[in-house]
């Protein structure tokens, strides 16, 4: 996907798109490993501090989809999930067999979250956890859902469960 800036801009060509993750961990070289282990994640490149040795910029594709990384640095406010206590933010990447997706991602080294199940919304899903604190949502589309079959999904679903009651804030 690329941006396409107004004529009145002087935006060079590139190759990256117009949204890509950028996260902090602890540890970015076994991140690397883990995410290629993982999600068959490709590395770019990377950049270390000549010091320290730590990544301090890499990028990698996953599915020919752009993340970037870095070692935490709260100096610079990098700060991976362990120091914020936890996540806000769920990636969801998109796999041919949900199923095969979650076994690799667990025998890579992820916690499940979430087992594999079909979902009310057409999808077959996972959620697991890497282990610098990222979530992920693995999935396979398996059936079309109109959004108005969706909200009678929800609705339906959403009565049998009190918890999603209080979900909105």
């Amino acid at each position: 996907m690329n941006f396409n800036p107004p004529k009145n801009m002087s935006t060079p060509n590139t190759d990256y798109p117009a949204f890509s993750p950028y996260l902090s961990v602890r540890d970015a070289d076994q991140a690397i490993e883990f995410y290629r282990a993982a999600f068959g994640a490709t590395e770019r490149y990377r950049l270390t501090d000549s010091k320290t040795g730590k990544v301090v910029h890499a990028e990698l594709l996953i599915q020919g989809s752009l993340i970037m990384l870095a070692e935490e640095n709260p100096q610079w406010g990098n700060k991976a999930p362990a120091t914020l206590g936890g996540t806000p933010v769920t990636f969801c990447v998109m796999v041919d067999n949900a199923d095969a997706a979650f076994d690799r991602a667990v025998a890579a080294g992820a916690s499940v979250l979430m087992p594999v199940a079909d979902q009310f919304y057409g999808f077959r899903s996972c959620s697991v956890s890497d282990p610098f604190g990222h979530q992920w949502m693995l999935q396979h589309q398996i059936e079309t859902v109109p959004p108005e079959e969706l909200q009678k999904r929800w609705d339906a679903m959403s009565h049998e469960c009190p918890a999603t009651a209080n979900t909105a804030g």
